[in-house]
């Protein structure tokens, strides 16, 4: 126990500079997943057929690819085609991409679960199309989808470890280099495991406490 306290502090300093950077990963993916996310959203309840075929495809095969699959596509092949993007960018764009399609299922279910009622009121007050649905709907469906909203961020940010694959140099890979060269894999990837511990945990238990205050609110 003596050592392993001992190495902690010699290796918590290098594993905390990666877990900056895979907060870093998991906020700007998590940002573009959901702006992805919402878009495809917006597609598959199209009233417009081409619009609502295309999103469903999209959402498919994103679904049905392996998020590693979609990192390694992005930063091995791309380039193959004259795009030159950096591990980190590769990564965001890759889990922000991944987990778009999760996104979109998510907000379609919230926009669809708003009351007929808040649109006929919103139609008998004069507002149409991209006016109701900025102020009536999607704020309504929001509230719906936070819980589940909520839970991917947790699941993006163990997933973020992902990128360590293509070389990004967060927590996990950070772990792995310091394992490599010490052999102290047990101290290594204990500290590993309670570092993300410390970041989901408070995620998990505030994003809980959210969806009480919103089932009271109800």
């Amino acid at each position: 126990m003596k050592d392993f306290f001992q190495l902690s502090v010699e290796f918590l300093p290098i594993l905390l500079e990666g877990a900056v950077v895979t907060i870093q990963v998991t906020v700007l993916s998590f940002l573009l997943s959901s702006v992805l996310g919402l878009g495809l959203a917006l597609m598959r309840i199209s009233t417009i057929r081409t619009l609502r075929v295309t999103g469903s495809v999209i959402i498919d095969i994103i679904r049905g690819l392996p998020i590693i699959v979609t990192l390694f596509y992005i930063y091995f092949v791309l380039p193959d085609f004259g795009i030159q993007l950096s591990a980190f960018q590769a990564g965001v764009i890759g889990l922000g991409i991944a987990y778009s399609a999760y996104h979109a299922e998510n907000f379609r279910g919230g926009i669809e679960a708003v009351d007929n009622g808040q649109r006929e009121a919103a139609q008998a007050m004069g507002m149409r199309g991209p006016l109701m649905m900025r102020r009536v709907i999607l704020p309504q469906a929001f509230r719906i989808a936070l819980p589940p909203y909520g839970n991917i961020l947790v699941m993006m940010l163990k997933d973020s470890s992902l990128v360590s694959t293509i070389t990004v140099a967060e927590m996990t890979r950070a772990g792995q280099l310091i394992a490599s060269s010490t052999f102290q894999n047990m101290t290594v990837y204990t500290l590993v495991a309670l570092l993300y511990l410390l970041m989901s945990l408070p995620l998990v238990w505030g994003l809980r406490h959210i969806e009480r205050l919103g089932i009271r609110k109800r």
